[in-house]
């Protein structure tokens, strides 16, 4: 639930939806969410000075009942 509302936000806010992919990895600390964007897209999934990527990390725990963390990646 979670992969899909990261997924949706992310490709409402890029030019290149799709080539957004998100990719969810569990460890020990709890479990990990892989944003991987367009290299052109990624001013945009971080924002100014993290603004965007701060408010979709607040959304994320917001929904999440365990600890997750976002990682965004400009690999496309």
């Amino acid at each position: 639930m979670v992969v899909d509302v990261v997924e949706y936000l992310v490709r409402s806010i890029v030019r290149h939806p799709d080539d957004v992919t998100v990719s969810e990895r569990s460890g020990r600390r709890g479990t990990t969410l892989n944003v991987v964007v367009h290299p052109e897209d990624l001013p945009r999934v971080i924002g100014r000075r993290g603004r965007t990527a701060t408010s979709l990390r607040t959304v994320v725990d917001a929904i999440a009942r365990d600890d997750v963390r976002v990682n965004i990646v400009d690999v496309a």
